[in-house]
């Protein structure tokens, strides 16, 4: 088996493949990604996507990072696919974070509007048509511990991302999104996303700080001038020896992002080279030609070794051998319905009880509570902070950090009387819920190399899989 050795970054940046270009242009076009491009088309894709208006921050509790809910305008053009179908029908099908019955109360109140205006419940979209939605926004806690920069200079910043967090605002994150916290906490504003990492996956991520390094580093990814290793630990004793995969992939569901060998999908190769085993698991290390949506997992579940801790692709729901050598007994869309019903919201849902609901419209907004109340978050200390936190965690976090901890302010939460999910509780996950065993260690260029830390999971006499 061969080992790695740590090496020291130098001067050098990296970008990702064409697949991934793909996947942050379609951000841009979402609002998601920031930009300084001034044709008409990015200035549109700017203002397609949202504006806020808040008062908000990030406190810590049970090892986690949350976000007190503010209120938050979303801006969005009328996609093709939208035009000539009813307010009601796009929002109840294509945004489906409410019931339909909550849609049709925003569109009837005026929440909802198309060009600035109210509108009913049967007026049909036309091209170009510009749809605002005034909500107040909850957004999802993601494991609690500070950015560590790996290396910066005038034109780069490269961080170690923690797992849980996704790189872009997107979905029911924002302000807990590696650009968000970057821009809050540490001030970096227009930064420009070089590669993605899936949200659950860790390690070396890179950002331009000019476009012009930008454009340089599409050139060098463009014609294979950068290799990328990561590091998994996976289910069962890998073969020895170098094994490589050149399976196609394809995307069966951008929507909730799951992928799968399939012949006329798009072609890839990945070379994976076990490092060690404790009896139950391996540590290997992967090397991807391309940036294919999930290569990594999906050609390890293929070989019969999915991810530990993935929750896509070492999930039942691809059947007792999880979709090993490609065979599962569902279609893909099959299989989409099933992980869309396994991975809903409201498995974090628990009931609140009338008192609760009425403690919580009470205590929210109280600067100084006699007493944590059923129904509303308690209050949090370092130590409670800490009491449960993983070792495999325990690399990201600083002195400083420790000494500077936010806990939660009661005074900062607000309650909205119609805001459905003021009206629920949801169960703290812990943050090994947020952690999958995929760690990006290493991007390397013809003058440069940089590392993330060698995370706690991948030592060789680790057993807590």
């Amino acid at each position: 088996m061969s080992t790695l050795t740590e090496v020291k970054p130098v001067a050098g940046e990296i970008r990702e493949s064409t697949d991934e270009q793909n996947e942050k242009r379609k951000l841009t076009e979402s609002g998601t990604a920031a930009g300084t491009d001034d044709t008409p088309e990015a200035k549109r894709m700017r203002t397609d996507g949202s504006c806020e208006n808040r008062e908000s921050g990030y406190y810590f509790q049970n090892g986690l990072r949350k976000v007190y809910p503010y209120m938050f305008q979303y801006q969005v053009f009328a996609k093709g696919r939208w035009v000539g179908r009813t307010v009601l029908d796009v929002f109840s099908t294509e945004f489906r974070a409410h019931s339909k019955e909550y849609y049709e109360e925003a569109i009837k109140s005026g929440q909802i509007r198309v060009n600035g205006e109210p509108v009913d419940l049967t007026y049909r979209f036309k091209d170009n048509d510009k749809v605002t939605n005034e909500t107040h926004r909850h957004e999802v806690p993601v494991i609690g511990c500070p950015i560590k920069i790996i290396y910066e200079d005038k034109n780069m910043l490269v961080v170690d991302k923690p797992p849980s967090i996704p790189v872009h605002p997107c979905s029911r994150y924002r302000l807990n999104s590696m650009l968000k916290i970057l821009s809050e906490e540490n001030g970096y504003s227009s930064l420009h996303t070089l590669h993605r990492l899936d949200r659950l996956t860790s390690g070396v991520l890179m950002f331009a700080k000019t476009k012009e390094r930008s454009l340089f580093m599409d050139e060098l990814i463009r014609t294979r001038h950068v290799t990328k290793q990561y590091l998994c630990r996976v289910r069962g004793e890998f073969p020895d020896g170098e094994i490589t995969v050149a399976k196609p992939i394809e995307v069966y569901s951008y929507k909730i992002g799951v992928s799968g060998v399939k012949e006329g999908g798009r072609d890839c190769t990945t070379i994976f080279e076990k490092l060690s085993f404790n009896g139950k698991s391996s540590v290997v290390l992967a090397r991807p030609k391309q940036g294919r949506m999930h290569q990594i997992r999906v050609h390890l579940q293929y070989l019969g070794h999915p991810i530990v801790r993935d929750p896509l692709y070492n999930d039942e729901a691809f059947g007792s051998n999880r979709a090993k050598g490609g065979l599962t007994e569902k279609t893909p869309e099959e299989l989409v319905d099933e992980l869309m019903k396994r991975h809903t919201l409201e498995n974090w849902l628990t009931p609140m009880s009338d008192a609760e609901l009425e403690n919580r419209k009470a205590t929210f907004g109280q600067a100084n509570p006699s007493s944590d109340t059923p129904g509303s978050p308690a209050t949090s200390s370092a130590e409670d902070f800490f009491k449960n936190y993983p070792e495999n965690l325990e690399h990201y976090i600083t002195d400083d950090f420790r000494k500077t901890l936010r806990g939660y302010d009661p005074s900062k939460m607000q309650y909205v009387e119609s805001c459905p999910e003021c009206q629920q509780r949801y169960i703290d996950p812990s943050p090994e819920d947020l952690t999958m065993y995929l760690h990006c260690y290493s991007y390397k260029g013809e003058d440069f190399e940089y590392t993330a830390s060698w995370p706690n999971w991948a030592r060789e006499d680790w057993v807590l899989d």
